[in-house]
């Protein structure tokens, strides 16, 4: 069924931050220093407020929990401005959930279904997740009992869901844990409405092939920058020549650079941006600018180049003072042939302060990566895998790291593409799928905004494009910069009049001036195109831990998705979703819970413009997404916790390696297929 899609804004801020080996935030921040951001839990009350927190293009995880008291808390990258910016949609800062008032019985008895009730076992003990849905709507509140082996049982509320007007059913707000393995449910209705069934064991997929004792796994061992996971894969291709080809997508990127900039006087009225018309590392960072007092009344503004140097002679008035306003300073250097800057007034004021002279001031693209990382528009490889790369085989696709500061979601793909290729001569069933399959492993869609967020600004979603104009482009600005790669596509899109982007240039979700504006989304697509072997699809990203397909989108007025798979469809994707969920749950007992494993659009949010809706509507591709990084029960507190994009090594390796067994199980799956 259903999962999110309520609504959602309270503000509960909860102490998370990234891990952080970016320079450190000053601690008093300069007119060009970016406001810092922190990872924070949103608390949000009604259906209107999610969907305008939504629409707001607020940068929004994939972690999403409904609450007992009908809200739902969401993880959000915010900066403190942001955040307070969010106070008019009726956020509040709150310390917890409170009971919600029962619904008053209806006149007439509701009828209930019980949609599912399952139960697993994982390494923290048993657990029940349980779906219905009541004739009365969200009207109606929904009890569950059940009774377990042992003579154990409890009981819990359930919660409705509403979103964008459209009622999807009941259910936990987090699978509840049980003292022994649940074994039948009641649920009842303040409506009168009562049900029951038996409860089955979740995900109950196929059993995970057994691997020998001479299987090799384990094969990452840190956080791998861009040029790291492009060498690691290059390096596949060297060692195993006659089973890979290495593939050059044809669509640089932008490259790891930018143009360097300046910010000089007091904003807002008085300060001018300059910046250079090339990039930092092309001669922009070489270039200075002065504002001097000409020391004589009357002076005329005059701008001059030397060498590197910019120099602006203010004018003055009759008693010598500089009259020269930001909006005069910016015309005159504007209006000034062969200087390698633009200027601009801060921001959207008019700037009528009267500019004050000022030292020379370097310019600065901000990067701070280390001299060998390329500033170049990126190559983006993609290793091809397989004893029969001919096109005579199931293609499977396997992407990861469209947003830029999810460093675990390489790691599944790398770890994955050493597993098949280490195991081919030792292994049987390794064998059997580079045997009926042909693999495309592309670590990382979005170099430059990896790079990005490895040397600067470890929480970029999006990749280094930017399209703001001079408004929305000074340097502090320069964090809120890029295309989020994920909402550039040309499926359920924002032009299309679908819901889950933003055409602001500075959202986190912002959907780029186009579809398809972006070399990242472009490569994607390519691979579709030229490779139509391709049936299967999954696109790594982080965090949450859910099992996600088409439809992704939906139109906000009366909640149109995208069109429905099939019954048939929708059954082989739960079916397989099922099997891969096993493979996961075999490495470490991880569950990926069952009301987050269904359709884009029941189990999370619309998304508008994503990756997996163009390859299914348009390319017949099964396309999948994992959200690695499932939440961690804690025993003491007997909450759930989440992760975050960057958890220390340990728990990235770790989901790495649960992830990328799912991963291998996918390409079962695809060995297995037959065309219908």
């Amino acid at each position: 069924m259903h999962g999110l899609r309520a609504s959602a804004v309270a503000l509960l801020i909860v102490a998370t931050t990234f891990t952080a080996i970016q320079p450190s935030v000053p601690a008093v921040a300069g007119p060009a220093d970016p406001e810092p951001v922190s990872l924070v839990t949103l608390s949000v009350p009604d259906r209107a407020a999610m969907e305008k927190l939504v629409a707001s293009g607020a940068d929004l995880t994939e972690r999403v929990r409904p609450q007992p008291d009908g809200s739902v808390r969401i993880d959000a990258v915010l900066t403190a401005s942001q955040l307070a910016g969010l106070r008019p949609l009726g956020v509040t800062e709150a310390a917890g959930s409170t009971p919600r008032a029962r619904a008053k019985t209806a006149t007439a008895q509701d009828q209930i279904v019980v949609e599912r009730a399952v139960w697993y076992k994982s390494r923290d003990g048993y657990f029940l997740s349980v779906e219905a849905s009541s004739s009365a709507a969200q009207a109606a509140t929904l009890t569950v009992t059940w009774q377990g082996r042992r003579g154990t049982g409890g009981e819990a509320e359930m919660i409705a869901y509403v979103d964008a007007g459209a009622y999807l059913g009941h259910q936990f707000s987090t699978p509840v844990p049980a003292a022994d393995r649940p074994q039948s449910i009641t649920v009842t209705s303040t409506g009168g409405g009562t049900a029951q069934a038996r409860v089955k064991e979740w995900p109950d997929g196929e059993r995970p092939d057994r691997t020998g004792p001479g299987y090799q796994k384990d094969f990452v061992t840190q956080y791998m920058t861009p040029a790291q996971l492009n060498e690691r894969i290059k390096a596949l291709h060297r060692r195993f020549p006659k089973l890979t080809d290495l593939i050059a997508l044809p669509y640089k990127t932008n490259g790891y650079r930018r143009h360097a900039q300046a910010l000089i006087g007091a904003p807002p009225a008085a300060a001018v941006v300059f910046t250079s018309t090339a990039y930092g590392s092309e001669g922009g960072n070489d270039l200075a600018v002065e504002l001097v007092d000409p020391g004589a009344p009357n002076s005329p503004l005059r701008v001059a180049l030397d060498g590197k140097l910019i120099t602006v002679g203010l004018a003055t008035d009759g008693s010598g003072a500089p009259v020269s306003t930001a909006a005069q300073v910016v015309a005159a250097v504007n209006a000034t042939a062969g200087l390698p800057v633009r200027a601009s007034v801060y921001r959207t004021d008019p700037g009528a302060g009267v500019m004050a002279p000022a030292p020379r001031t370097q310019l600065d693209d901000f990067l701070n990566a280390p001299a060998d990382v390329s500033r170049a528009p990126a190559q983006v490889l993609a290793l091809r895998i397989g004893t029969r790369r001919d096109g005579s085989r199931t293609g499977v696709l396997a992407y990861s790291q469209e947003h830029a500061r999810e460093w675990v979601t390489p790691l599944v793909t790398i770890e994955a593409a050493e597993r098949l290729l280490r195991n081919y001569s030792r292994d049987k069933d390794t064998r059997r799928l580079l045997e009926r399959t042909d693999v495309f492993i592309v670590p990382t869609v979005n170099p430059d905004g990896a790079n990005y967020s490895f040397y600067d600004f470890n929480s970029q979603r999006k990749n280094m494009t930017n399209h703001c104009p001079a408004q929305q482009a000074d340097p502090a600005l320069r964090n809120t910069w890029g295309v989020d790669v994920n909402r550039n596509y040309a499926v359920g899109s924002l032009s299309d009049g679908y819901f889950g982007a933003s055409a602001n240039c500075q959202s986190g979700t912002y959907a780029g001036p186009g579809e398809h504006s972006e070399p990242e989304s472009r490569n994607v697509i390519w691979l579709a195109q030229k490779y139509r072997n391709i049936r299967f699809a999954m696109n790594v990203h982080s965090y949450g831990g859910y099992f996600m397909w088409p439809p992704g989108a939906y139109k906000l007025d009366g909640r149109v998705t995208l069109p429905r798979p099939t019954p048939q469809e929708e059954a082989y994707f739960l079916r397989s979703a099922r099997t891969i969920e096993q493979a996961i749950a075999a490495e470490r007992g991880t569950v990926v819970w069952p009301q987050q494993t269904g359709p884009v659009t029941d189990v999370l949010y619309s998304a508008a413009g994503n990756s997996a809706d163009e390859l299914w509507y348009d390319y017949d591709v099964y396309g999948w997404d994992f959200e690695v990084g499932a939440d961690l029960w804690n025993p003491a507190t007997r909450t759930w916790e989440g992760v975050g994009f960057q958890p220390p090594f340990e728990e990235g390796h770790a989901e790495a390696m649960e992830f990328a067994s799912g991963l291998i199980s996918l390409i079962g799956i695809a060995a297995d297929y037959r065309e219908r």
